[in-house]
Formats: structure tokens, sequence, C-alpha cells
């Protein structure tokens, strides 16, 4: 059954998630009612660590507002940029989330961000107690391997402009939202040549990039 928004919205009002969730799949009336209890709203700070390197991830988000991301460093001390989530997203550290070990990554606050979220254990009971939160479960996994799978074709991209353009597809407001070395982190190349190819595209007229753009 379709959700009534009006009578899922809380103090915190969760019926942005419960539309989206409900949107997998109906929800059923307990589950409803078990969300809305467990479900936490936290607001974060940019430059805030949601999570470090060696700690286990206990909480998948869903992102209210805001824009985070997810990095690491290589053996050289070499920072890379793996990811950006935004508003509508769900946000976790897959391998340590859904394994509980050690996180390889660190999660940064990019913007001001106000995050939902659930724990592990939260989400173990909902698997034993809801037939609907399986379906979600599953499609969660699923999306994951699908932008698993998309980032891996990202890297692929040897053009660093074509690289540079599918950003912009992805995240049409990114250079708004976050500095110029996040940036260049995510595609791989330093500021300087980052900074080339915004200027060669200027030169040209091709900065303006429409979202239809494909692989």
């Amino acid at each position: 059954m379709p959700i009534d928004p009006h009578m899922v919205a809380t103090d915190h009002d969760h019926t942005e998630l419960l539309l989206t969730l409900n949107y997998i799949t109906p929800l059923s009336e307990p589950f409803l009612q078990r969300i809305n209890r467990q479900l936490l709203t936290e607001p974060f700070k940019a430059r805030q660590l949601l999570l470090q390197i060696g700690e286990i991830a206990r909480r998948v988000y869903y992102v209210k507002s805001g824009l985070l991301r997810g990095y690491f460093f290589d053996e050289n001390g070499k920072e890379h940029t793996s990811w950006f989530v935004q508003k509508g997203d769900i946000l976790l550290s897959a391998s340590s989330f859904f394994d509980q070990s050690p996180s390889a990554e660190y999660i940064e606050v990019l913007q001001d961000s106000i995050l939902q979220s659930l724990t592990w254990y939260e989400l173990q009971t909902y698997y034993a107690d809801f037939r609907e939160a399986n379906l979600i479960g599953r499609m969660i996994i699923e999306k994951y391997h699908v932008l698993s799978e998309a980032r891996n074709r990202f890297l692929r991209i040897t053009d660093q402009t074509q690289r540079y353009r599918r950003l912009l597809a992805d995240y049409p407001q990114i250079e708004q939202l976050t500095t110029a070395k996040n940036i260049a982190s995510y595609l791989g190349i330093n500021r300087e040549t980052l900074s080339r190819i915004k200027s060669r595209l200027l030169r040209t007229g091709m900065s303006t990039i429409k979202r239809s753009l494909v692989f």
C-alpha cells in the first residue's frame, strides 16, 4: 500500500527516506513503526570525519542533505577520493559495514549535512522480522555492485578531460560544493592538470555539461 506522507512524518521527518524505501517495495505498518522508532537523525558539520581507517562501520546512512566523500591514502601517502554522495543517497563503507570489519577508508563530511541512520544490528533484526527488509537490503547491495562497476569503468577512461566531463555530468554542482584538491584526487590527477583541463574547456566553449552523457 502506498505511504501517505502525513501518516509517517515524525519530529525528525523520516518521510523522505520512507517514501524512497516504499518505492522499492510496499512497507508494512509494523515495519514503518519500527523504523520511525529507531531511525536516528543527526546533523554533521563540514570537515567532520564520520569514519576513520581501522574503525568498524556500525551504521548505514541516508543523506537527507549535504555532501560527503570517501577517501584513502596509498602506500606512497597520496590521497585518493573514491566517491562522493549527496542528498538522497544511501551511504555506508560497504566492506566494513557488511563484514563488520575494520574500514580501509575515511568518510568525510564536505558540506554541513543531515544524516539518518540505522545500526548494523537493527538492520539484521529487520531481515529476521520483515520480509520486505530482505528485498530492500538486496537492492542496496545490488546498487553498490553497480556503483562499483561504474567507478571501475570511470577509472578506465584514459582521457583526463573525458573523466572530468563525466564527473560534472554526475555531479553538476560539485565545483561549488568542494575543493579542487578533492576533485583532482577523485579524477586521479593533480590540481595543476585539473586547472589546465578547465581552462581548455572554457576556451573551447565546452564547460556546460549535459547529464545525457553516457559511458
